[in-house]
Formats: C-alpha cells, sequence, structure tokens
C-alpha cells in the first residue's frame, strides 16, 4: 500500500463530499469539482474523512497515492484556491487584460494574443505582474506554464516571464 494513501484526507466543515458509481464530486464555497476514480481504487468515507486503498495489492499501489492527493487538492482548491504569480522582466515587456483575453508584449514584432481559459481568473497589478487564481490546481499550473513559455527567461540578462520565486541562474558573456 502507497505510504501517501495511508493518511486519510480530512473533510472540512464547509465542503461536501459525494462519491457516486466510479466518480468524486466535491462541493465548496469556491465551486464544484468532479474526479473519475479508477476501478481498481477503493474510496470509504467516515463522518470526517475519506479513506483510499487498492482493490488488490499489486504494481499499481502508487494510483490510490495519486487518487488521495487529487482529491485533497480539490478540497483546497474548492475552499481557498490556487494561484500563481508571474514577473514580465525586460525593457518594454508588458502585459494587458481585456474581455478574457491577454495580450502580452514580448519584444517580438507581434503582440503575442493569449484567450484566457474558463476557471482561470487573471489580476494584473501592474503591467509587469500576471496573478493567475482558479479551483483547479492543474489548470493554473498548464496556463501559467503556458504563458511562461512565450518567453522563458533567458541566461545571459534574465529577461522573459518568469515565476514569481524564480531564480535564474544566469550565465557569463563572452570576454576577449
Amino acid at each position: 500500500m502507497s505510504r501517501v494513501s495511508k493518511n486519510p484526507v480530512i473533510i472540512p466543515d464547509n465542503v461536501t463530499i459525494k462519491i457516486v458509481d466510479a466518480s468524486i464530486v466535491v462541493t465548496g464555497p469556491k465551486g464544484i469539482m468532479e474526479l473519475i476514480v479508477q476501478d481498481n481504487v477503493l474510496v470509504n468515507t467516515d463522518e470526517k474523512k475519506i479513506f483510499f486503498s487498492m482493490k488488490q495489492s499489486n504494481n499499481t499501489d502508487a494510483i490510490a497515492g495519486t487518487t488521495r492527493m487529487l482529491v485533497y487538492n480539490m478540497i483546497i482548491g474548492v475552499t481557498k484556491g490556487f494561484e500563481k504569480k508571474l514577473i514580465l522582466i525586460g525593457v518594454g515587456y508588458k502585459a494587458q487584460i481585456a474581455n478574457g483575453i491577454l495580450n502580452l508584449s514580448l519584444g517580438f514584432s507581434h503582440p503575442v494574443i493569449f484567450p484566457v481559459p474558463v476557471g482561470i481568473q487573471v489580476e494584473m497589478p501592474n503591467q509587469t505582474e500576471i496573478i493567475l487564481k482558479g479551483i483547479d490546481k492543474h489548470l493554473v499550473g498548464q496556463v501559467a506554464a503556458k504563458i511562461r513559455g512565450f518567453r522563458s527567461p533567458e541566461p545571459y540578462k534574465g529577461k522573459g516571464i518568469r515565476y514569481e520565486n524564480e531564480i535564474i541562474i544566469k550565465k557569463e558573456g563572452k570576454k576577449k
């Protein structure tokens, strides 16, 4: 049995969980999320806890641990939500949001236009900071990685889009 799946998930008071056939539906103050559970994972509930185990013990024990973490992240998402912060570093690098479309000026000859997916909220305290918020941890991380991929930080001057606490190791330039 997986070490992660041995720990039960504690259900907060403001979250309701329904287990219907092969799916788990988590409802909280920020929204509703659903997860389809694989056939060989057993899900049992107590009043305030959810337990995960495998139907038969074989090499797929890690699936129970993965399912446990996915449900845990769903509970965190519907109660607190997830957030990623991106910072644009470079002369003339800026971003604008209008009508669900993120317009990025990243030093190319053309602006980069990115339609924001459903389920993601974008906040911009200024033109060089982008804050992505949502209840789905996977979607928030995927959108942040997609935006960062438009101009990832280069190793000589560090220009580009980086995560808030990302450390870029700079290379030394040419010497004569």
